[in-house]
């Protein structure tokens, strides 16, 4: 039994986010059905993402909605505040939140008071000043992205098929990407696949006509499967005929041409960017301590270092390894670690509400597996490693133990199932960006041509 009434806030409804506040229901489920604790988590979406089935619902593997969690189902004893926190003090223990009613109520958003906060806001694409990135680029961290790439990336082939201008042609079938790490392979390798798989539907384009281009800045690609994987990746992609430029950058994107820093350039209309994240900026707005990269300093319990009633894993945390050979290294900010971490994050929010011993979070980093596309995969589990079929098959295994709820396991399994017995859908679905612009032409107005509002997009 709780020593008072808790009033439990939890920021962020991803990894973290979701998996402590499941925990949580289930650890204080009679607490919450006499009243003694409440839990509020506020999260920008109704939905958790699985992010390792991006890169296959671009490529039409998978549903969209099935890389989906939906939140008020699954968190059932919880209050669910779709909003964005934009502030927290945490000596008066309140928290501002801006909601989708903010702006038509004209307020600066709704404050919410608690006695325990979970920080788990995550983290956002991490961006450089560079020219024309913020007008032409595409992200690769949300699902709304991975199904806009998707329908971009087909309409390019159908402008490359159907225009006679050579320049024209060769932009549409021209793709960047950004950044060598899991995102930018796996949605490279996967949205390649798609495409080259999609040309025998046009009777003017072939596999060879289309330029895939990889930029990485570092000398290596992929470093969470270790150098020697790293290396068999790089020329497995080259095999398929993609260029990968390690130790580059891109220095530009305006105009439609990417600039490299080796000197090339690539008139393209498909730029992806996935050069890493950064952590998200509510953590600037509290009066919690940061380290030098932007972080909560945590404890190994997972407790904010000397605050009391703070919490937080994640993106957003640097938790001590305790693990690890070496002194000071903290555990990296990847989803193996951020769903263990939800874990025992709400086992010790519960302990310190009982008065219990916390526990130490110890985690030893098991491995990393990648999907190249289908049937394609590296893997390092264990020391032991992996490639071709075998790791794009463990790959598969692994992310279907962990995404959440068995009614989501099993409609991933049936769709790889019949994935297996019919063909590719090649579907572009582009006009969901501009849901109204067919009535608007109908009713006499002129369509819009500005992307909507939303900044995710509105697919």
């Amino acid at each position: 039994m709780v020593k008072e009434r808790a009033r439990i806030l939890v920021v962020g409804g991803g990894y973290v986010g979701m998996y402590t506040a499941l925990r949580l229901q289930r650890r204080l489920k009679r607490e919450l059905g006499r009243g003694e604790a409440e839990i509020t988590v506020v999260t920008p979406d109704p939905y958790m993402t699985y992010q390792p089935f991006l890169p296959e619902a671009a490529a039409g593997a998978i549903s969209p909605r099935h890389v989906v969690v939906p939140l008020r189902r699954v968190l059932d004893r919880c209050r669910v505040v779709i909003g964005e926190a934009t502030a927290v003090d945490h000596a008066a223990r309140t928290a501002t939140v801006r909601t989708p009613a903010t702006e038509e109520e004209g307020t600066e958003g709704i404050r919410i008071e608690y006695d325990e906060l979970v920080l788990a806001p995550g983290s956002v694409a991490r961006t450089l000043p560079i020219p024309g990135l913020a007008e032409h680029a595409i992200g690769f961290k949300t699902v709304e992205e991975a199904i806009g790439l998707r329908n971009h990336a087909l309409e390019q082939m159908d402008i490359a098929s159907s225009t006679r201008d050579p320049a024209v042609r060769d932009a549409a079938l021209t793709f960047v990407f950004v950044g060598g790490g899991y995102a930018g392979v796996e949605a490279l390798g996967e949205l390649e696949d798609m495409a080259r798989y999609a040309t025998r539907y046009y009777h003017n384009v072939r596999p060879e006509d289309m330029k895939w281009i990889l930029v990485e800045a570092s000398d290596r690609i992929l470093p969470e499967v270790g150098e020697e994987m790293g290396r068999y990746t790089v020329t497995e992609l080259r095999r398929r005929n993609i260029d990968v430029r390690l130790e580059t950058r891109l220095d530009s994107c305006a105009d439609r041409v990417a600039v490299l820093s080796d000197g090339s350039r690539f008139p393209t209309r498909t730029v992806v960017w996935t050069a890493g994240v950064k952590p998200h900026p509510v953590l600037a707005a509290t009066d919690l301590p940061l380290n030098e990269r932007g972080r909560l300093r945590c404890t190994a319990e997972l407790a904010v270092a000397g605050v009391p009633h703070a919490w937080a894993a994640g993106d957003a945390a640097a938790v001590p390894d305790v693990t690890a050979r070496e002194e000071g290294r903290e555990c990296a900010p990847n989803a193996q670690h951020a769903l263990r971490q939800a874990r025992v994050l709400g086992d010790n929010v519960v302990h310190s509400l009982r008065g219990e011993p916390l526990e130490t979070y110890a985690h030893k980093y098991a491995g990393s597996v990648a999907s190249l596309g289908l049937h394609k995969g590296v893997a390092q589990i264990y020391g032991r490693k992996l490639k071709g079929y075998p790791a794009w098959f463990m790959h598969r295994t692994y992310h279907l133990s962990r995404v959440p709820t068995f009614n989501r396991k099993a409609r991933v399994a049936a769709e790889w199932t019949l994935a297996g017995l019919f063909k590719r859908e090649i579907v572009s679905l582009g006009s969901l960006e501009h849901p109204r612009a067919e009535f608007e032409l109908a009713a006499g107005g002129k369509p819009s041509q500005d992307p909507p509002h939303n900044p995710k997009g509105s697919s």
